[in-house]
This record gives structure tokens, C-alpha cells and sequence, in this order.
């Protein structure tokens, strides 16, 4: 097929502006708070009845998260080889999208009498955006050429940032001045924030599948597809071994996005529990992450044209472990706030960089799913580990500054790896006169 096609590279990037409002108003700023609030009773407990089992609400969140990461991580490699296999990677991505955006629409009833189904829908709505993302990333080696890998990608993740921003402001208006609005009824404005979520992103990901090819490949799977989807997903396996660099790259993102990952999503509970700000503060520092991790994304991939991918991410992961100590030390709202910018800036870059260096450094393939899945294990596995890392270390020493000096160690690791990376793909391009 025909790459570089502005049309269809719009459309792939319009993928990131439909899904992005699942990871920023279910995954980190509205749903939280709601569900803590919801759950929180008069005397400051907050043990909730989950289809009969009488269990901490907080700790129930982390296992539906842990539990739909795990659950993704363990079936998304067969789904994808399966898809390369029958050459419908589109229609397991809308699939996925469906599953997720409908699961934020249910969220819509979520209150204490709907309560153990609603937790299931947040995690299905988990399962959904991590499911449709494995395959929506697997376009980027087959609609763009290598050259075009890092715009392209920082592209789609401005999209997203920007998109995301507009619905959390609208659903913030909605929270804070429900009056406006007409909303008389205290749970009313959290719970359409969900519905909105999930028309958003049910809506705009319609643009997308509008003109992403279908079956680029022309493959026409027989037989038996799971049998067949097993065999696709062996000949994977026994490929990624015979590529250093690939793995070395795979090893390296999994320990620095350890860390990415468990810091954005334990960054507002840290400036609550440690700082003791408040929800509205905590709101400003997520919009002054997204704001500026749209330059981030676009400023780190004119880094790696000049540098070559595996340096730009070494300079990002530098930062991070800066990140990591100096929030060891920072005691007032200014500092988290100017931290927050810090973070905000290398998010943008190492996100989006590290989906097209990986994209650089895959062989001649037609099984860029199934590949992709491989790469999606690192993120989801990683994270439930980081996040159990943070968590232990916060037990056994009392205080979340300590988990924070943990998440450094892990960025070290993905920093050494990345320096054993020799790959002509990941190096800057030659400039001529």
C-alpha cells in the first residue's frame, strides 16, 4: 500500500485524539476522585461490598487495574497473531474501542447500588483502551516510512494531549458549576463526564477507521485461526530472538517505563498524601503536564533527527532520574508545580519516541501486531510491577518520598540498557551539504 499518505496519517493520528480522554478524565483525574468520594464513609473508612467480599475500596482499585493490565498483557499476544494471521488487525482495534468507550458509557450509572458492575465496566473499559491500542500502534511501520516514524508518532501524542485537555475542562466546568448547567443532582456531573468519555471516544475513533486500510497485506488467513494465530506467534517469538537490538530495546523501555508509567499515575496522589494539596491543585498540575508535553513530544523528535533515537532517550531518562530524586526533597506547591513541567516536558518525548524507535528497529515483517504485542507486555507488566514496588516501599518505610528514590533505580537499568544499543536504525540521519 501507499505510505505517507496525509489522509490516512491523520486518521491514524486522530486515533490518539478519540482514545486519550480514557487515560486522562477515567484514568486519572475524575473517576479517582469520584470513586473516593463514593466509597469514602462518615467515619473515614472506606470498606465497600464487592459481589459479597468485604474489601478496602482502595485496594480493590488497584487490583481491577493490576487485574486488567495482567488480562491484556496475557491474551493481547494471541489476538494480535490471530489478526496478522487473518489480516484483520482493524477490526480487533474496533472491537477493543467499542468494548472500552461503551464500558465508559455504562460508567454513567455508576453509584453504591450499582457498584461491584460498575467496577467490572472500569476494568473493561481498562481492558478496551489497552486492547486497542496494541493494534492501533502496529500501524505506524505500515502507513508511514522510517524517516517519518518520530513526527509522526510525536503527532499523534499532541493530538491526544490536546483532545483530552478540552474534554477534562469541559468536565471540570460540569463538576464545578453545575449549576450552569442545570444539574441539581451532586453525583450527576462525574458520572456524565464518564458518558462523555465514551462518546468521544466512540465518536471520533469513527474518523480513523474511515480510512485506515483494512488489510493492507492482502492476507487471507484459512483454516483454523487460533491454531494458525499460535504458529503466527511462534515464528514471532523465534524472529525477536534473533534481534539484539530489539531486544536490548524491549528489556530498557521495560524498566524506564516502569517508572513513567507509576509516576503519572501515582503523581497527584503524591502532591495529595505528601503535600497535602488540593483537588483543584492537583487538577491545574495534570493540565500543566498535558500542555507541555505537547512540545515535549514534538521537541524530542527533533532531538533524535539530530542525535539518532537511542540518545534523545537517554537524555529523557537522565531527566526522569532528576525527577525522581528531586521529589525526594520538594516541600511546597510551587516546586511540585514546576516539577509537574519538568515531567510534562520529557512525557510527551519519551512516550511518543519510544513507540517509533521501536517501530525503527523491527525486521521486514508483515506481523507488526503481533510484534507490537510484545512491547505492549513491557508496558502493562511493568507497570503492576512498578506500581507493587511503590507500593511495598511506602509500607515498609511510611512515605512515598522513598518509593519515589525506588522508581530512580528503575530508570538507571533502562538507561544502561539503552546505552548497550548499537543499531544503524536508531542513529541520526547523515547531513550533507
Amino acid at each position: 500500500m501507499e505510505k505517507n499518505n496525509p489522509k490516512v496519517a491523520r486518521a491514524w493520528c486522530m486515533y490518539d485524539w478519540a482514545n486519550s480522554v480514557y487515560s486522562l478524565v477515567i484514568t486519572t483525574a475524575i473517576f479517582p476522585i469520584y470513586y473516593v468520594a463514593l466509597t469514602t464513609q462518615k467515619d473515614g473508612t472506606d470498606l465497600v461490598n464487592f459481589f459479597g467480599w468485604e474489601v478496602s475500596a482502595s485496594v480493590l482499585y488497584k487490583y481491577a487495574l493490576t487485574g486488567a493490565f495482567l488480562a491484556i498483557a496475557l491474551f493481547s499476544p494471541i489476538l494480535t497473531a490471530i489478526a496478522d494471521y487473518g489480516g484483520n488487525k482493524k477490526a480487533f482495534m474496533r472491537f477493543f474501542c467499542y468494548l472500552g468507550s461503551f464500558a465508559c458509557m455504562g460508567l454513567y450509572f455508576f453509584d453504591l447500588q450499582t457498584f461491584s458492575v460498575s467496577v467490572l465496566l472500569f476494568m473493561v473499559a481498562a481492558i478496551g483502551y489497552s486492547g486497542s491500542i496494541v493494534f492501533y500502534n502496529a500501524y505506524l511501520p505500515e502507513i508511514a516510512t522510517e524517516d517519518q516514524f518520530d513526527r509522526l508518532s510525536a503527532r499523534g501524542f499532541s493530538l491526544g494531549y490536546i483532545g483530552s485537555m478540552i474534554l477534562l475542562v469541559f468536565s471540570l466546568a460540569l463538576v464545578l458549576f453545575p449549576d450552569a448547567f442545570g444539574i441539581s443532582e451532586k453525583s450527576m456531573a462525574p458520572r456524565l463526564s464518564f458518558l462523555f468519555t465514551g462518546l468521544w471516544w466512540f465518536g471520533f475513533a469513527h474518523y480513523t477507521f474511515a480510512y485506515l486500510p483494512k488489510n493492507p497485506y492482502h492476507k487471507k488467513g484459512t483454516g483454523n485461526y487460533l491454531l494458525n494465530g499460535f504458529k503466527e506467534l511462534g515464528q514471532v517469538w523465534k524472529q525477536l530472538g534473533t534481534l539484539p537490538a530489539l531486544k536490548r530495546f524491549l528489556a530498557a523501555f521495560f524498566f524506564y517505563n516502569m517508572g513513567v508509567q507509576t509516576v503519572m499515575y501515582v503523581a497527584s496522589l503524591f502532591g495529595s498524601k505528601e503535600l497535602h494539596l488540593p483537588d483543584d491543585a492537583l487538577i491545574i498540575v495534570l493540565l500543566i503536564i498535558q500542555a507541555v508535553a505537547i512540545a515535549g513530544a514534538y521537541g524530542f523528535a527533533w532531538v533524535s533527527a539530530r542525535l539518532g533515537n537511542v540518545k534523545a532517550l537517554m537524555i529523557a531518562v537522565v531527566v526522569w532520574v532528576g525527577i525522581s530524586i528531586a521529589a525526594y526533597f520538594i516541600t511546597t506547591g510551587n516546586q511540585y508545580y514546576i516539577l509537574a513541567f519538568v515531567v510534562g516536558a520529557v512525557m510527551g518525548g519519551i512516550q511518543s519516541l519510544s513507540r517509533s524507535t521501536y517501530s525503527k528497529l523491527l525486521p521486514p515483517t508483515t506481523d507488526h501486531a503481533s510484534f507490537f504485542s510484545f512491547y505492549d507486555i513491557c508496558d502493562k507488566v511493568g507497570l503492576a510491577l512498578g506500581s507493587l514496588a511503590f507500593g511495598l516501599t511506602e509500607q515498609w518505610f511510611g512515605s512515598m518520598r522513598n518509593s519515589v528514590l525506588v522508581l530512580s533505580v528503575f530508570f538507571v537499568f533502562g538507561l544502561i540498557l539503552l546505552a548497550s544499543i548499537k543499531s544503524r536504525k536508531v542513529e541520526p540521519e547523515p547531513q550533507y551539504a
